[in-house]
């Protein structure tokens, strides 16, 4: 995220959050509940993947507003449902005012559903997880300015989903996707969710 840098602040309820996670209301549910939670199967994988693609070269609020309707759109991400879209419903996607009406955005989420439809089940969540760094790689961030856009484990997360056929899957959005997901912890040291997380992660 390219929030300012800072240390954790007080929100409402008077307990220390990171900064970014107080700047709107959708921000603090998600901040509290999800982000950084370890996030584990195929189609769950495949539909934060595919967020985060969408969400490249724009806030992460614009998502996170429009994701039950990314999710009606794209079949709840099932990635066997979204392998199997037409033509036509690439064209009911293209004009969905509620989603991004991204074509390569689309295009790679219609392409990598077909790529990960002919892997093994639970192939997906285990090669992601593969990837989560030693807990004690780095200490917890103290400041926003200490979290990284990406780390050695991002790029090499990156290089292999691309390897095995993945688009839309840069060294940024695969640590957006590492941060999201729980594989690693980068709620700041004073962040009141970094516990709820868990603390392991880098």
């Amino acid at each position: 995220m390219s929030e300012p840098t800072g240390a954790a602040i007080p929100g409402p309820d008077g307990r220390p959050r990171c900064p970014w996670g107080l700047s709107t209301e959708d921000y603090v549910a998600y901040h509290d509940t999800e982000w950084g939670r370890p996030v584990h199967g195929d189609d769950a994988l495949f539909e934060r993947l595919s967020l985060e693609a969408f969400q490249s070269g724009l806030s992460w609020i614009t998502i996170l507003r429009r994701r039950e309707t990314f999710r009606t759109a794209f079949a709840h991400f099932k990635i066997a449902d979204v392998a199997a879209f037409t033509d036509a419903d690439r064209e009911r996607l293209l004009a969905d005012p509620g989603i991004i009406r991204n074509r390569a955005k689309v295009d790679a989420t219609l392409a990598n559903a077909r790529v990960l439809a002919d892997w093994p089940a639970g192939d997906l969540d285990r090669l992601i997880w593969s990837f989560a760094p030693d807990a004690a790689g780095r200490p917890a961030p103290r400041l926003l300015s200490d979290v990284p856009a990406s780390t050695d484990a991002s790029k090499a997360l990156s290089k292999e989903l691309k390897r095995r056929g993945l688009r839309f899957v840069g060294p940024t959005t695969a640590y957006a996707l590492m941060q999201a997901c729980g594989l690693v912890n980068d709620h700041l040291a004073d962040c009141v969710a970094r516990t709820a997380a868990g603390s392991s992660g880098s």
